[in-house]
């Protein structure tokens, strides 16, 4: 059986947004699981077991991990450490990011 996955963020676009779901998950294989992140009015996540990275494919705010804040726009590729406390503020009404969640939980060692 073939482990390709090939999917578009329309596709991925018209299973959260407009259905009350700001996650849908696209592709899992072993540890890693791929989605689209498509919050609308505020982000209440929750910090993960895992590692994750995002991919901004459109919109932009500020995206806020601890202390720190940090402006982001299409393009932009963002790191959380598992455990991280992390929201998207102040984003625009049409944001969409690829999340790529992998790894053990707690995380990758360094």
């Amino acid at each position: 059986m073939s482990r390709f996955y090939r999917g578009t963020l329309e596709e991925m676009l018209k299973r959260t947004v407009g259905h009350d779901e700001r996650w849908a998950v696209a592709f899992r294989h072993g540890t890693l699981e791929l989605g689209l992140y498509a919050p609308r009015g505020d982000d209440p996540q929750k910090p993960h077991e895992q590692d994750e990275v995002y991919v901004v494919m459109q919109g932009q705010g500020t995206f806020v991990v601890g202390e720190e804040r940090h402006d982001f726009g299409p393009g932009d590729t963002l790191f959380v450490p598992a455990g991280a406390v992390h929201r998207f503020e102040g984003f625009t009404p049409d944001l969409a990011l690829w999340v790529v969640f992998y790894g053990p939980k707690g995380g990758e060692k360094a």
